[in-house]
Formats: structure tokens, sequence, C-alpha cells
């Protein structure tokens, strides 16, 4: 009998080509199977998702809609983004699945607590991204040089904006954990994030400017706290090395001894 759920293969384990692209088509099949029911759930409550996501909006602003199916194609498309959200948890467990074979043992481990604070530092840029940083772009944008236009939002590409900024910011507060978790995996060092310190602040710039906020309000709110993580993340390093080298230093001893 075929099982439903995929073997995850042990690192080192070899396997055919036709049994990684079986698996990898059984993980698709899991992740969109996940996916229905999360999208089922946030359609069922668009119009709260809908209301939630025009709170930073001013508040005399409102959303046009220009089509007659942009109404519902709208409250779909919002519906979906959700939906990508709520299964997150599970897309991603497949990702890892898949790939865990090709990383040690230790290393999965880090990589696997990795992902538990990234989850929440994730929700932490949203919530930032949402509460202080859209507000403010918002009022910056939609009433830029209003004596000049009149001044109309359509609902869809408000919407887009909204979610392209949320994501954005979420992924930016993950800053952390990435940058610690390939100085764990040896990628990097502490001393390294130090003496790189300039060219880390033109590229997290450069990545603030690449989000959807392109006026300078939001661009200085964005850009502060990437250089607070990037900071943090050098001195979380410093005090991480530290206990590494401890422990081998301990472990050499139990050896010798």
């Amino acid at each position: 009998m075929r099982r439903w759920l995929p073997r995850r293969l042990h690192h080192g384990e070899e396997a055919t080509l036709v049994e990684h692209l079986d698996e990898l088509r059984t993980r698709l099949i899991i992740s969109l199977v996940a996916l229905a029911p999360a999208f089922g759930l946030a359609f069922a409550f668009h119009v709260e998702i809908i209301e939630w996501l025009t709170g930073p909006l001013p508040n005399d602003k409102r959303l046009v809609t220009l089509g007659v199916v942009e109404p519902f194609s709208t409250s779909v498309k919002v519906s979906l983004i959700v939906g990508l959200a709520l299964a997150l948890p599970v897309l991603l467990w497949q990702v890892w699945s898949f790939l865990a074979p090709a990383v040690e043992m230790h290393a999965q481990r880090v990589v696997l607590v990795s992902v538990v604070l990234a989850t929440t530092l994730f929700s932490c840029g949203v919530v930032f991204m949402y509460y202080v940083v859209l507000p403010r772009a918002l009022e910056f944008l939609t009433n830029f040089d209003d004596e000049l236009y009149d001044i109309q939002i359509r609902a869809s590409y408000y919407y887009s904006f909204v979610a392209w900024t949320l994501l954005a910011g979420g992924l930016a507060f993950q800053l952390p954990i990435f940058l610690l978790t390939l100085v764990r995996l040896r990628v990097l060092s502490a001393d390294r994030l130090r003496r790189n310190r300039k060219i880390a602040f033109v590229a997290l710039l450069v990545f603030a400017i690449l989000l959807p906020t392109v006026d300078p309000v939001s661009l200085a709110f964005e850009v502060v706290p990437l250089v607070f993580l990037y900071e943090l993340s050098i001195w979380l390093s410093v005090l991480m090395e530290r206990r590494w080298e401890r422990n081998r230093t301990e472990e050499w001893l139990e050896a010798e001894s």
C-alpha cells in the first residue's frame, strides 16, 4: 500500500533521481492540500481581513474599484495571500524535509531552532510595518501634491502594496536569525560581520529602497531597525562564539581526563 506521507531520507542516504522526483512531487501535493483549507478559511473571513488591512489608510481616504469583477478578484487575491501565510509552517516543513538529508545532524538542529525563532521575528516585522511604517508612509504618499490631483486609491493596488510591504518587513526582521545561523554553521564569524559593517549598511539601505514604501519617511523607519538588528547580530555572535569555545574546551578536557 502506497504511503501518503513521503519518507525523509537520512543524512548521506543515497536515492535515485526518480525517487527524489517522486518525493518532491508528493511534498508539492501536500503543500497544495495544506494551502486549500487555509485559503478557504481566509476567504470565509475576508471581510474582517480586508478591514484590518485598510486600517493604516488615512481616515479621509477611500478605496475605489474600477471593474465589474474587481471586488471579487481583490477578495480572492487577499485571501490567497493570507492563506499562504497560514500554510507557511507546513510549506516550510516540506521544504526543510526535502533538503534535510543534505545537512549533517548537528546542523539540522541549528536550522530547526532558527526556523522557530525566524517565525517569531517575522511576526514582529509584520506588526512593526503595520503599526509604525505603513501609517506614516500612506499619510505621506496619499497626500503628496494633493492640490494637483484628485487622488483616488484603487483597492487592488492598495492591498497589493500593503501585502508586499508587510511581507518584506517580516522577511527583513529575520536578519539576525539568518546571520546567526551562518555564524553557527561557520560560514560567517563575528569578526567578519564587524569588519564588513560598512558594506552591510549599504546593502541594508539598498534593501530598504527596494521595498514598496519608497518615500523618505518610511525609508528612515525601515533602515534604523535594520541597522539595529545587524548590530545586535554582531553582539549575539560574539556571545555565541565564546560559549561554543568554552564547550569545545570542556569537551577536550573531559576527553583528556
